[in-house]
């Protein structure tokens, strides 16, 4: 894209510079190579000045404390299953929305002591 807005400046400064050239004196043709000309500039001004794509990855790790084991989870509210869709993970903490009936909760974790 930057290289057609490149090449589109070229051509009005180039036909901006033939106009201000050939003008023998006349005003207009003056006036229209510099429109030309100053049109040129600007593209390329905003073609450098626009801001550019910036990707950022985010990355979240759980640190569980103690042993793990997998286990089928069942909603509180209605005990239907829960698969991986069911939870997110947000400021460090697992929130539950249950598929079936809506119910939205933390999952608090348990003391093992």
């Amino acid at each position: 894209m930057q290289a057609i807005v490149y090449l589109l400046a070229v051509a009005l400064g180039f036909f901006g510079v033939m106009f201000v050239v050939g003008a023998q004196g006349q005003v207009l043709r003056i006036v229209i190579g510099v429109i030309l000309f100053a049109g040129a500039g600007v593209l390329v001004y905003l073609t450098r000045v626009r801001p550019q794509q910036v990707t950022t990855t985010v990355v979240q790790q759980i640190d569980l404390s103690g042993d793990v084991s997998l286990e089928q989870m069942k909603c509180r509210n209605c005990g239907g299953t829960l698969s991986d869709k069911s939870l997110t993970v947000t400021g460090g903490a697992i929130f539950v929305e249950c598929e079936h009936c809506g119910t939205k909760y933390q999952m608090e974790e348990q003391a093992k002591w």
